[in-house]
């Protein structure tokens, strides 16, 4: 039995994310669903369990099984998220995002990149405009680098079993020139071996800016999720150092999905 938390706060982001694990997860029996929310005021513990009993008849009409609520008063989001990821063994947690005007002061306050940033279980970024119609083929952006120790090949897999997608494993790097470096080709022949049952195709794309390059490849090869590896925990400030962030993180159609080794 998998399970996948769903927190939701009944924002529209949150709710859209939630309908979206909906849509992904029906008719599945394997499936357990905890929807949580977390309430700051006594006085909201009513209003909280009447609303996540509604969207989790919602979530049963479109055929997911297995859901339960959690309410629970708290002050600190990621926290309690942890804790019941560990009590539930969870597979899985689903959270939205979505763009605003101050979107640089988001990045830092946003508990979804905060929770991503936890190595506790993968978490999978819902953008506000995201449908989910299939996932069909699934991009890993890999560095290339030290693959074997570094690649969440557990949770990769998991995915791709699930939804017996096409697995596109991408590098970006201005070096990319001609021809491959013995560097790349060793650590493409590892993981050529790691996902061989899955027969990945590899793209090297030799442009500066990552964003955009995984932008457009995103488009040109009609990825339905994008799988990120945060390393340590300069992994925001990393990932999410430029101008282009708003476009990967905030404002694209494609869902993210962040896993640990």
């Amino acid at each position: 039995m998998k399970d996948v938390i769903i927190p939701v706060d009944f924002s529209a982001t949150s709710l859209n994310a939630a309908r979206y694990a909906a849509d992904m997860l029906g008719g599945r029996k394997d499936t357990r669903v905890f929807l949580y929310n977390m309430f700051k005021d006594t006085d909201e513990a009513a209003t909280s369990n009447q609303y996540l009993e509604s969207l989790k008849a919602e979530l049963e009409q479109k055929g997911v099984t297995g859901v339960e609520c959690i309410s629970e008063l708290g002050d600190d989001l990621i926290d309690n998220l942890g804790r019941l990821a560990y009590q539930k063994t969870a597979e899985l947690i689903v959270m939205g995002i979505t763009e605003k005007e101050e979107w640089k002061q988001l990045l830092f306050s946003s508990n979804t990149l905060k929770m991503a940033e936890q190595n506790i279980c993968p978490v999978m970024i819902i953008p506000s405009d995201a449908r989910f119609n299939g996932i069909k083929n699934i991009a890993l952006a890999s560095d290339f680098k030290d693959v074997d120790v570094t690649t969440p090949v557990l949770a990769i897999k998991t995915v791709l079993e699930i939804f017996s997608a096409n697995l596109h494993i991408v590098n970006v790097d201005s070096e990319h020139y001609v021809t491959l470096t013995e560097e790349y080709l060793g650590e493409r022949a590892k993981m050529q071996k790691m996902f061989a049952e899955f027969k990945p195709e590899f793209y090297f794309i030799g442009m500066n800016d990552f964003h955009d390059a995984i932008e457009q490849f995103s488009k040109d090869r009609n990825i339905d999720l994008l799988v990120i590896i945060p390393k340590n925990h300069s992994f925001i400030n990393n990932l999410f150092s430029s101008s282009h962030t708003k476009k990967l993180a905030f404002n694209t159609s494609v869902p993210l999905l962040a896993a640990h080794q």
